[in-house]
């Protein structure tokens, strides 16, 4: 009985030895990359900084906002979104997972967000939001 529990326990610390060995030879085959990290992601913009704009832009757009129904002024969307940015940032590591999955429909009723634009013309959020991160994208490229 000694012998199996002594066997036990040095079959633990072989396990946790080669356990760090490998995450060590993996951490050293790619220095550069920080576990849990896109391998040669270009660092070109932070996205917290895309989704701010994309939250500025909605509200200086002045445009009518349709939530589950209810109208709201382009100022109450912006709000709505940065709250819902603040509380689910996890959902949204990239300015596009924040169109996708916070900025393009409810998450309590899963109705697409639509837009009123000034020009009366009717889009999706996710849709007049993707074109605006694609023009922002291309203006600020060196």
């Amino acid at each position: 009985m000694y012998n199996m529990k002594k066997t036990r326990i040095y079959s633990a610390w072989l396990l946790t030895i080669l356990f760090t060995f490998f995450s060590q030879i993996s951490l050293a085959a790619h220095p550069n990359q920080l576990p849990n990290q896109e391998p040669n992601r270009e660092p070109d913009r932070e996205p917290d900084q895309e989704v701010q704009h994309l939250i500025t832009f909605i509200s200086n757009s002045n445009a009518t906002f349709i939530r589950n129904g209810d109208e709201h002024t382009s100022k109450e969307a912006a709000e709505h979104l940065a709250m819902k940015y603040r509380k689910a940032k996890r959902y949204a590591k990239t300015a596009d997972d924040f169109i996708n999955n916070l900025a393009s429909k409810s998450s309590w009723s899963g109705k697409a967000y639509t837009v009123i634009l000034s020009s009366g013309a009717k889009l999706t959020a996710n849709s007049w939001l993707t074109n605006e991160l694609i023009r922002f994208r291309n203006t600020k490229k060196p």
